[in-house]
């Protein structure tokens, strides 16, 4: 019996780079043309394709009955959209910008979060709100940034709101596969993509390969064995950009992307901290209540024995984000990063 010669991956033609924003456009036309339930919501997802581009060609495509441009209502719209997934479509909100949320926050918090369990599992929510956040950073700088009602970074309220499950990719690959699972789940889902990272991020991914990723699985994004980084969203780079500078004084740091931050993957978390003894945990978002302070309760009260020292949060000043480049002052950088992991590894 003969068999085919083994594949040469290096001879196999090379997938031109998708960008973290056309990783998000792929996800919602594949899904769409995978169901008819599944439609846009959203102020300017029509022809305009969206603020930032990411529902660019859906409306030609699908129309005008699967993408809906709406009024400047974020709370009628997300409203409509609740009702239209206890009808049994799947709708997709677009928030222009994550801080418009806070118009439809009722919504969210009183009845997509909560129905499910109200009707006794009778009514299911299959939403999923997209959820552009952060301020503008780019690698270990940043861009002029847009201000404090364009810039903040919001998951800690949606973590604290049973019912609903929060992502946060932080490259291409899980922009593509996060959004899918997304999509398919049964239940609401918040999905925060970082602004910055839609046009500077770019990865080769298989046009064939469907490319699911699970919601609530962490990624190991680099092993390391002295401290582990826990990180989140766009910060996952700048920990990774902070790790390769640190090796070369001798410092192995692991780095983990939460990926999910509601449901937590705890087992890759613990597993990490219980290696390494020390662990920093950076988000963008302001530091009191922020969900690195989950991250820490949750260290310190399972793996506290393993601790060499005390956990370090890394995270934006308490304080709204300012305009134009000084907002570099109030958010994390790779010098806090670097000094954090310092810190603690002296601890």
């Amino acid at each position: 019996m003969t068999h085919p010669p083994a594949e040469n991956a290096a001879a196999r033609p090379r997938q031109p780079a998708t960008s973290y924003l056309r990783a998000i456009n792929r996800a919602l036309r594949e899904e769409m043309e995978r169901d008819a339930s599944v439609i846009v919501v959203g102020l300017d997802v029509g022809p305009q394709g969206g603020v930032f581009g990411a529902t660019r060609g859906l409306y030609e495509r699908f129309g005008p009955e699967r993408v809906l441009d709406m009024p400047i209502s974020e709370a009628g719209y997300t409203g409509a959209a609740i009702g239209l997934a206890m009808e049994g479509w799947r709708p997709v909100v677009e928030m222009q910008f994550s801080d418009f949320v806070t118009v439809a926050f009722d919504q969210l918090a009183t009845v997509a979060a909560k129905m499910h369990y109200l009707t006794g599992g009778a009514l299911a929510v299959p939403l999923v709100v997209r959820m552009p956040y952060g301020a503008n950073i780019v690698g270990q700088g940043y861009m002029t940034g847009a201000g404090p009602h364009h810039s903040q970074s919001l998951e800690a309220w949606f973590c604290h709101m049973a019912g609903l499950k929060v992502v946060m990719p932080a490259t291409p690959e899980d922009a593509l596969g996060l959004l899918k699972a997304s999509i398919r789940d049964p239940g609401p889902v918040m999905f925060f993509e970082h602004k910055a990272l839609y046009y500077t991020l770019r990865s080769e991914l298989d046009p064939a390969d469907p490319a699911l990723v699970p919601i609530g699985k962490a990624r190991t994004a680099r092993a390391g064995r002295h401290v582990t980084v826990v990180a989140m969203g766009a910060m996952v780079h700048m920990a990774l950009a902070v790790a390769t500078s640190l090796e070369r004084n001798g410092i192995d740091v692991e780095v983990i992307d939460l990926r999910s931050l509601v449901p937590l993957d705890t087992t890759t978390l613990l597993e990490s901290v219980r290696r390494t003894g020390r662990v920093v945990v950076v988000h963008e978002a302001p530091l009191t209540g922020g969900f690195a302070g989950e991250v820490v309760a949750l260290v310190a009260q399972h793996a506290f024995g393993d601790l060499k020292a005390a956990p370090i949060r890394v995270a934006a000043r308490d304080m709204p984000v300012p305009w134009g480049a000084a907002a570099r002052a109030s958010l994390p950088s790779a010098a806090r990063i670097e000094a954090a992991v310092r810190d603690v590894l002296r601890g």
